[in-house]
């Protein structure tokens, strides 16, 4: 039977691979207003820049930085031994690759939303599904006993990449701060930008000693929206949909959730569109994005800041 994505991350971590780091955080200079908030009932988070630390501050899909790219592609065309079946030209194979990497990216950036008026979002094991297809001509395979099919090798090759491009390590207090909010009975969601194994990389973050509680047991079912699903990124407010209808059937309104994350107009203004409580998350220069006038404005101005994630729970408390 094939590996799922969680067995294929242990088995990369038994082979004890360099990866990227995560540089820690760089505190900005910011207050924390830590007031409790009346009446809230659920806390959902973003993910990249939340609860995981990773350089650069989001997940990257082309890299600022050109031998990241390097790197990352040149890892992953010997990783999957990708280069027998790759054209023969002038230059590394990495170079080849990133030129038909590039352009699939690009040409999703600019294709049109599914919704109207929303930032189309890049399945990344979609691009990569598409460069397998490519190499199958010139004969590539894999072990489908191992990878599986298509579709679940082109996820395995898409993390292995991102892997190989990002550092990514756990916020300071992430888990703390998850445990606090189940402790005290409220509902607890993920809404964001995400990938397909972007579940898995929380979890391995989370869990690096092992006796974490696993994901189920910290958010409620039904209450995790990635923007790679849904075919939209942030600012979209419909990544919210799922989520507040699923907090509905559990008898919690948009004004009894409180959404933490480090981008003011990308993640916080659409979730306080919809009636949703917000909470700035200023622990990490490299993932806040938040003006001074910003934070003043009567328009976006969150409810509360948080330095440290732990600070949730002055903000949320049982009986409040």
């Amino acid at each position: 039977m094939p590996k799922s994505l969680k067995e294929y991350t242990d088995w990369l971590d038994d082979r004890r691979l360099l990866w990227p780091v995560a540089p820690d955080p760089t505190p900005p200079r910011a207050t924390p207003y830590l007031k409790p908030l009346a009446g809230v009932r659920a806390v959902t988070w973003g993910v990249y820049g939340t609860l995981l630390t990773i350089s650069s501050g989001r997940l990257q899909h082309l890299h600022p930085d050109p031998l990241c790219m390097e790197v990352a592609l040149d890892k992953t065309i010997h990783e999957f031994n990708m280069w027998h079946s790759m054209s023969r030209k002038p230059g590394a194979p990495w170079e080849y690759m990133f030129q038909q990497y590039k352009r699939l990216v690009e040409d999703r950036q600019l294709a049109a939303s599914e919704r109207p008026g929303e930032p189309p979002e890049i399945d990344s094991a979609q691009v990569w599904r598409v460069l397998i297809e490519r190499l199958g001509k010139k004969e590539f395979s894999w072990d489908e006993s191992c990878f599986g099919d298509i579709e679940e090798f082109s996820e395995k090759v898409a993390w292995f990449f991102h892997r190989a491009l990002q550092g990514v390590k756990p916020a300071p207090n992430a888990a703390a701060a998850l445990q606090h909010v189940r402790e005290i009975g409220c509902a607890q969601g993920l809404v964001g930008d995400g990938q397909c194994f972007t579940l898995v990389q929380l979890s391995q973050a989370l869990d690096k000693d092992g006796n974490g509680p696993p994901l189920s047991k910290l958010f409620n079912k039904g209450c995790v929206s990635l923007s790679y699903s849904r075919g939209v990124r942030q600012p979209a407010a419909s990544l919210f949909d799922t989520c507040l209808e699923r907090m509905a059937h559990l008898g919690v309104a948009p004004a009894e959730i409180v959404h933490v994350a480090p981008r003011l107009k990308e993640e916080l203004a659409p979730a306080r569109k919809l009636g949703m409580r917000t909470a700035l998350y200023a622990g990490d220069a490299d993932s806040l994005a938040a003006t001074s006038a910003e934070v003043r404005d009567p328009e976006l101005r969150p409810d509360r800041i948080l330095t440290d994630l732990r600070q949730i729970r002055q903000i949320v408390k049982v009986g409040v």
